[in-house]
């Protein structure tokens, strides 16, 4: 692998990921740096045909283990299409969610097991892990509020019941206790102000 750097947002939806990858985005170009902005699931062709089988509301008997597969299927196309090319090329990768998602959604949310899901995983991410991931932490019942008010439909995962939510909550913390370049922000705090501590944090890193 080359020089380039992997970064990864992560978080209930309604935490404001969106936003702060713009914002990070900006910082690495000021940096210098050739920046690719992707997500998950999806982010190539291939992945973001997987995703609209994931999320599509139609699939609600979809398996626990086989929702699982999927997300790692669409992973290791991404991983082998977009992310590790990037950085071969020396470029900074910013992907909204990785494998630290699939830990937290299906490994707690889903309740399969932390070590069942990475082991699910291992093939997918092809050894690569994010050099920093930022992990927006909204409580629960705040993120499900921010995600009502969102005027759009809401996918297969989004209408699932609170206590769902609630274990993911708690994974995305003890997953943050687990592994290592992760950086739990309190996104109750103002835009400017996650801007700032992800900024001290890339420089912090001396990326």
């Amino acid at each position: 692998m080359g020089k380039g750097l992997f970064i990864t947002f992560e978080g209930l939806d309604g935490a404001g990921k969106s936003t702060q990858i713009q914002r990070a985005k900006e910082i690495f170009v000021q940096k210098g740096y050739d920046v690719v902005i992707t997500r998950e699931p999806g982010g190539t062709e291939i992945s973001e045909k997987i995703r609209s089988i994931i999320l599509d509301n139609n699939n609600d008997e979809m398996g626990f283990v086989t929702e699982a597969l999927l997300y790692a299927a669409s992973r290791a196309q991404h991983v082998f299409e977009k992310i590790k090319p990037a950085l071969d090329d020396n470029k900074v990768v910013i992907c909204d969610r990785y494998v630290h998602s699939s830990i937290a959604y299906q490994g707690y949310g889903r309740q399969l097991g932390a070590e069942r899901v990475m082991e699910i995983n291992k093939h997918a991410i092809d050894g690569i892990m994010p050099d920093l991931s930022f992990f927006i932490l909204l409580p629960t019942e705040k993120a499900l509020e921010r995600l009502m008010k969102s005027q759009r439909e809401l996918d297969r995962l989004e209408v699932e019941e609170v206590d769902f939510f609630k274990r993911i909550e708690e994974g995305y913390n003890e997953i943050a206790d687990t592994y290592d370049n992760i950086v739990k922000i309190d996104a109750s705090k103002s835009v400017d102000e996650i801007s700032e501590q992800i900024k001290y944090w890339i420089d912090k890193k001396g990326f």
